[in-house]
């Protein structure tokens, strides 16, 4: 054990604190060029750090995006390296948003290289795929808890292509969706006060009371900003879960940059805006 207290109470503390708000970090190519920057490793290390800079002492979390970092291949992966290291060391809880999965050994290695203590893109938790069965996820599941670090499984996402998948109904007559978060339920029974493996579920999503999203863990939430959804609209969807729920926001604020003043008011303002959303469910 690293010691370390388990990524859901130290979450809980943290949107207790700073406001349940996640800051993506979504350096594609498009936003690099709106902020005057190349797109380029240098570009990408610029735009980092101004988003770290600017948010990372006083928002809950902070999402990168690995794919947009990997794009640049190892000199990228350098930069997500300084980011997390950077992110965390300011205050916030790094989410990364790799979405893996996979079986077996291979599965083990890519929780290695962000769950471990001692790998260079350790992070506070990981976002990860169970199509490959939810036993896969079983190496990500066990090194989290040795960790203290968390997972966010995708479980109803915003995607309009992910129903086909996640709406699916079993032999059993439950929903593939309905079915990963009962196996979260089961991994965060007990735990106070908050579990560790959350679920990922898009605030763009409408009426899902037909789900029990109380499964004791948090909620990682896209959708708000850019893809239309509100924080007025979070208590619709989420319901008594929506306590739990982290939205996360990436364009609605990141457009505000490369000001580092307009930026860290613009995650102020989606805080303020959640917060209030939630206190009046």
């Amino acid at each position: 054990m690293t010691g370390q207290e388990p990524f859901g109470a130290r979450l809980r503390r943290a949107m207790d604190e700073r406001g349940p708000l996640c800051v993506g970090i979504d350096p594609h190519a498009s936003l690099l060029s709106e902020w005057g920057l190349g797109d380029g490793v240098d570009g990408l290390e610029r735009f980092s750090r101004t988003v770290v800079e600017a948010v990372a002492d006083r928002v809950a979390v902070l999402k990168p995006q690995s794919a947009f970092f990997e794009r640049f291949g190892s000199r990228g992966l350098a930069v997500l390296e300084t980011t997390v290291r950077e992110a965390r060391e300011a205050g916030a809880l790094v989410v990364m948003d790799a979405k893996r999965g996979d079986i077996g050994s291979t599965m083990a290695a890519y929780a290695e290289a962000f769950l471990h203590k001692d790998a260079p893109l350790f992070s506070d938790a990981l976002t990860v795929s169970p199509y490959l069965g939810y036993g896969s996820l079983s190496p990500a599941v066990a090194l989290a808890r040795e960790s203290g670090a968390g997972l966010f499984v995708l479980a109803l996402t915003s995607n309009p292509e992910g129903g086909e998948v996640q709406h699916a109904v079993r032999a059993d007559g439950r929903t593939v969706g309905a079915t990963v978060l009962g196996h979260l339920a089961l991994e965060n029974a007990g735990e106070d006060p908050l579990g560790s493996f959350g679920a990922v579920v898009g605030a763009t999503l409408g009426d899902l009371s037909s789900y029990d999203l109380d499964m004791g863990g948090p909620i990682l939430a896209p959708g708000i900003g850019a893809q239309r959804a509100t924080p007025a609209d979070l208590p619709a969807v989420f319901g008594r879960a929506v306590r739990n729920v982290v939205p996360n926001v990436s364009r609605g604020v990141l457009r505000h940059g490369p000001d580092a003043v307009a930026l860290r008011d613009a995650a102020e303002r989606f805080a303020d805006e959640i917060r209030a959303a939630v206190t009046s469910a």
